[in-house]
């Protein structure tokens, strides 16, 4: 349980990050909003991978190159779903991208990466 709330604790930080530059590129710079949003959750990626690996789930230094190539497999489908999900529930529900980020990375968060993480990246 106490894995389970650390990587709830890391992809928090690491979103923060993610809708932080997000928002940022998108308000700021007037980049594209899908762009927006595949650069911050490039961002969050990074943020999530360190933390997921240091103090979540424990690392070792020696397996380090084969734990980022499994977690860019694993992100590289995050960032699929994620840029898809904001996409699609901008374009067909009419709302805020920034509230269809929050949807999507909740669902995606929960029901994709802590368990490819935790079963698949760092096992």
């Amino acid at each position: 349980m106490a894995t389970f709330v650390k990587a709830q604790a890391s992809s928090l930080i690491a979103s923060a990050l993610d809708f932080l530059t997000t928002i940022v590129c998108k308000e700021i710079f007037h980049v594209w909003y899908v762009a927006a949003n595949l650069i911050g959750t490039v961002v969050g990626g990074i943020a999530n991978f360190m933390l997921g690996r240091v103090w979540v789930f424990h690392g070792e230094s020696k397996g380090m190159p084969k734990q980022i190539l499994k977690y860019v497999i694993v992100w590289g489908g995050n960032a699929f779903l994620n840029t898809s999900g904001v996409f699609l529930v901008t374009h067909y529900f009419g709302l805020s991208y920034i509230i269809s980020k929050v949807v999507v990375s909740l669902i995606v968060g929960v029901t994709y990466n802590y368990f490819l993480q935790k079963k698949f990246v760092f096992a």
